[in-house]
């Protein structure tokens, strides 16, 4: 090979590599740190950039997309005294590559043991139960210092979350039997007021029907006093009559001493008719007070001048409680409307009467 080639060769070469470290092509979302001499020079935006060969040097390229970091669970104590373990997950993003680059060795490591700190600050001072269901305040607190904590290297923190709080497992026990009590109690306080409920409302349906049993009971026995008195009236008027009727015949027929005495006769086996009469004994004057007796009735006038009054067998017998048919009426059905309104006494309880104010007799009823 000649000295010729080999020297293009070198200077092909050589040219390469200067063009390698002349030109730097940044990716996109990420920042290129050029150091000269070891120092800070410039910042390489996302493309293709010119640099000094040999002099200007990438030393770092930083990403600039929002990233997220998951640390391990962290044991922390409650107020309480009781130790859980909570992990978190960091959204942060670089906003300074220069500050992300020189104000901090390893923003993760830092912004980790902040996260810890924190976290154990703001727990501290919350109950197990608090801090359980206080996750957003928790997230709030944490992302507010560490946003202000991490402002100077060059990144904000966008969104903290807990991944999860795991208490011990003695304590997960623990709740555990005290929920199992709270739902016990509060389903022992529902059962003992729905027994309370059906308690009242058997009791006022057991008033309700007593109320519409004494009811009926006092409607039918305005009834059946009514009927009774009806029933009375119709007998006297017809007993009246009936002698009347007697009385009547007997004067119109003119009866005389023989007549009187036949019937004395018949009368005297009735006499006897009794279960107690075992004995019946006839006087020997029964001849002698026959004849006295005939003799007596023989001094009264034949014809006394007839009835009084006169009845006509052909007229109807008049039913002066023809008035008060309707009261009765009334009354019926009123103990029907009563009757129906027990069978549903949820439709009104208004219509009950009550027993403070009874309501009104129907007319023509006994009083008191």
């Amino acid at each position: 090979m000649s000295a010729a080639l080999i020297v293009l060769i070198l200077i092909a070469v050589l040219a390469i590599v200067v063009v390698s470290m002349t030109v730097k092509i940044v990716p996109q979302a990420r920042s290129g740190i050029v150091e000269r001499f070891g120092k800070y020079r410039t910042t390489l935006s996302a493309g293709l950039n010119i640099v000094v060969p040999f002099i200007d040097k990438v030393r770092y390229v930083i990403d600039l997309r929002e990233q997220v970091v998951s640390f391990p669970p962290q044991p922390v104590i409650t107020e309480d005294n009781l130790v859980v373990s909570i992990d978190t997950v960091i959204y942060f993003q670089v906003t300074d590559p220069v500050a992300a680059t020189y104000e901090i060795a390893n923003y993760i490591q830092a912004i980790e043991q902040l996260t810890m700190t924190t976290l154990r600050n703001i727990t501290g001072g919350m109950t197990l139960e608090h801090a359980l269901t206080s996750r957003d305040q928790i997230n709030s607190g944490l992302r507010g210092e560490l946003d202000s904590a991490t402002g100077k290297w060059g990144i904000r923190v966008n969104r903290v979350e807990l991944k999860g709080i795991d208490p011990p497992p003695s304590i997960i026990d623990a709740m555990e039997q005290q929920m199992r009590a709270e739902r016990n109690k509060r389903a022992a306080i529902l059962t003992a007021e729905g027994e309370r409920q059906s308690a009242i409302l058997t009791a006022e349906g057991d008033k309700q029907s007593a109320i519409l049993t004494a009811e009926g009971q006092r409607q039918a026995q305005i009834l059946t006093a009514q009927a009774d008195r009806q029933a009375q009236i119709l007998r006297a008027q017809g007993e009246a009559q009936a002698i009347q009727t007697v009385f009547q015949a007997i004067h119109d027929g003119n009866p005389d001493q023989k007549l009187l005495s036949y019937q004395y006769l018949q009368m005297l086996p009735k006499i006897a008719e009794g279960d107690n009469a075992t004995t019946w004994i006839i006087p020997a004057e029964l001849t002698k007070a026959l004849g006295t007796l005939g003799g007596t009735v023989g001094k009264i006038p034949v014809d006394g001048g007839g009835s009084k009054t006169r009845i006509d067998f052909d007229a109807p017998i008049e039913d002066d409680g023809a008035a008060d048919t309707s009261a009765t009426n009334e009354a019926v059905q009123e103990a029907l409307d009563a009757a129906k309104a027990a069978e549903n006494p949820a439709t009104s309880a208004a219509d009950v009467p009550s027993q403070e104010e009874p309501p009104p007799p129907p007319p023509g009823a006994p009083q008191g």
